[in-house]
């Protein structure tokens, strides 16, 4: 059964008709027939006769799809059919393009060997599609043949040149109309001076439509919700697309999410612009001409906000505030997040939103933290639908079951190869019984001894080399991340260590567990295509208690390794990544230390840079140094 079984085809064209009569300005210049068409309150014209469709089947060879046949005989064509077609074809007026327009040859030279068949759909429509527009704006309307579903309906496709996008795709005849009707709605939703407001029975049904929507969105049912934003929506509604918007974002849609009518609204500003900044800024590359299109209807003050915010963002500096019981749970959060614990500040942001008050009523949650260098990291897709389905805003209904922690319990997770299934290399350092602030003043010297602000480790390693202008082959400086690494520790994490020289290495488990305990891990390559090596020494008031290194098939050791973490146990049996997650849950299940996954591999975190892992080079060494100016 298809769709069109259900429409009633002269009720659906009648209230169209309607629509577009009372649209029109009382002044308005209007030839003889819009003039009729006016009058009379109907775009169409007469049905036709089943003679008629039949002559048309007979003249195409080709028995027409049931939704167009169905309209036929409603109104042998149409006008205006949104608002770029005219003239739509009716029996006498539909015919075979036959590649008319030349445009097959266009679109066939964007083809290559792997286009797949949409892309060649869309080259051979120009040759065997059925031509419906008969006057339009440089706007084509073909319906395929040869794209047919189980009940006979040919799909249609529009193009317009100056749309720069490829043909869009209705599903049937019917589909196309109900998308045009769409397309005349958005069109008029915001009147030019001297037309009359464009209200009726269909606007005020879809507003209606949009403020249930729109609580049912604070009620947690985001899904029925975003449907009925989205119809609205295509009919150009005020509300709908900022309401949906924020929907979108929350399920990690950034592309084509402006917010707009809302964002421009001094009540909503402060949550929905930065997220909006920080899409702008992501993107921009230094170009922010763009940044205020959005923004149109926005006065001077809210202009200057905007790129105010726009600095702030770029330079790491946005910090995401809330008033009342929420607010004081985003201070948390931030200083959970801040250490690298993004499911504990995950868990304080969902637990505090019933005492989130949204500050008007179209704003439908927290999205300003989004943009927060530090809690925005916390939010992934599965998360902002944990948070679209708990209840919020002063409305009751059932919360959702929370969604798994992104961050395991243990190490084993360093073990798993990157995503081009390499091995990956990485060395940190744990200590016991200090915070993660301390511990630059333990790994580092003079002014490296201090914390940068929260960043990705991609932008700590740019923002290093670029301020570098001198660099040595004699030390091994290393760029960690900072964050805590369980109950009691704190760990500092180097994700692209240098090669590991182990003739000059030097552990710095001793100089870190000064007056405390501390635990060095280092494993990768030797070299780029060498043999693995694994490196663990544990420190115990600043003084080494044992260490060992297993490297080209034989292991280094000193001290009394405890017998959980005895060589022999690892290096002997299993192979490759086995044996290294087998080394690192042994180290977990020692020292009862994780590091966080989800922070060091998609957060910011503190960064500072250690002094050198090795040791100075003597006499009949050699290095290099490359000094830029």
């Amino acid at each position: 059964m298809t769709e069109n079984s259900h429409l009633d085809w002269r009720s659906f064209l009648l209230e169209w008709s309607g629509e577009w009569a009372d649209s029109l300005p009382d002044g308005e210049t209007r030839n003889e027939e819009n003039e009729a068409a006016r009058r009379t309150r109907w775009l169409g014209f007469p049905p036709a006769s089943e003679e008629q469709i039949a002559a048309l089947e007979q003249r195409l060879g080709r028995q027409l799809p049931p939704s167009y046949r169905e309209f036929l005989q409603v109104s042998d064509g149409w006008r205006h059919a949104g608002g770029f077609v005219s003239l739509l074809a009716g029996t006498a007026e539909a015919r075979w393009h036959d590649n008319e327009s030349g445009l097959a040859v266009m679109f066939e030279e964007y083809l290559d060997e792997d286009a797949g068949p949409e892309e060649r759909r869309e080259a051979d429509i120009w040759r065997r599609g059925l031509q419906l527009d008969v006057e339009s704006d440089a706007t084509y309307v073909l319906m395929d043949p040869e794209d047919v579903d189980e009940d006979g309906e040919w799909a249609v496709y529009t193009w317009a040149g100056w749309r720069a996008a490829p043909p869009e795709r209705h599903a049937n005849f019917l589909a196309f109309m109900r998308d045009m009707h769409r397309e005349f709605h958005s069109l008029r939703a915001q009147p030019g001076e001297g037309e009359p407001e464009f209200v009726n029975d269909t606007t005020r049904k879809l507003d209606a439509s949009v403020e249930e929507a729109r609580v049912e969105a604070l009620r947690g049912g985001w899904e029925r919700a975003l449907r009925a934003l989205d119809e609205a929506k295509a009919y150009g509604r005020p509300r709908a697309a900022g309401l949906g918007d924020q929907i979108r974002r929350l399920l990690g849609q950034t592309s084509s999410v402006y917010f707009t009518g809302l964002v421009t609204d001094r009540r909503y500003a402060s949550e929905l612009l930065p997220p909006l900044v920080a899409e702008h800024a992501a993107h921009s590359y230094r170009d922010d001409s763009t940044l205020t299109f959005h923004l149109r209807g926005a006065d001077e003050n809210l202009v200057a906000l905007a790129y105010a915010t726009l600095e702030q963002v770029r330079g790491g500096t946005h910090r995401y505030t809330a008033a009342g019981p929420f607010g004081e749970a985003v201070d948390r959060a931030r200083d959970l997040a801040r250490w690298g614990d993004t499911d504990g500040a995950w868990r304080v942001l969902r637990d505090a939103l019933s005492s989130w008050e949204p500050s008007g009523p179209d704003l439908l949650a927290p999205l300003g933290w989004l943009a927060d260098p530090v809690l925005g990291p916390v939010m992934t897709p599965e998360r902002g639908r944990e948070l679209l389905s708990t209840p919020r805003g002063g409305h009751a209904g059932k919360a959702p079951g929370p969604t798994a922690g992104l961050d395991p319990d243990d190490l084993a997770w360093l073990a798993e190869p990157d995503p081009g299934n390499n091995r990956t290399s990485y060395r940190f350092v744990l200590v016991e019984g200090v915070e993660p602030e301390e511990l630059p003043t333990r790994l580092a010297d003079g002014e490296d001894a201090v914390l940068n602000e929260p960043m990705t480790l991609w932008d700590a390693r740019h923002r290093l080399l670029h301020n570098r202008r001198e660099f040595s082959s004699d030390e091994d400086k290393a760029l960690m991340a900072v964050g805590r690494a369980g109950a009691g520790w704190s760990f500092a994490f180097d994700g692209e260590p240098a090669a590991f020289d182990w003739r000059r290495f030097v552990s710095p488990a001793p100089a870190a567990g000064a007056g405390t305990r501390a635990v060095v891990v280092w494993s990768g390559l030797r070299t780029w295509h060498g043999e693995p090596f694994f490196h663990l020494s544990v420190a115990r008031n600043g003084i080494e208690q044992y260490a060992f290194t297993y490297m080209d098939g034989e292991v280094r050791r000193s001290g009394k390794i405890p017998l959980a973490l005895e060589p022999s146990r690892y290096f002997e049996h299993p192979e490759g990544s086995e044996r290294e997650r087998s080394l690192l849950e042994a180290v977990s299940g020692e020292f009862g230390v994780r590091l966080p996954r989800h922070a060091l591999m998609h957060g910011r975190l503190p960064t500072f840079t250690t002094r050198s892992w090795t040791r100075p080079p003597t006499n009949g060494e050699t290095y290099v140094v490359i000094r830029m100016h």
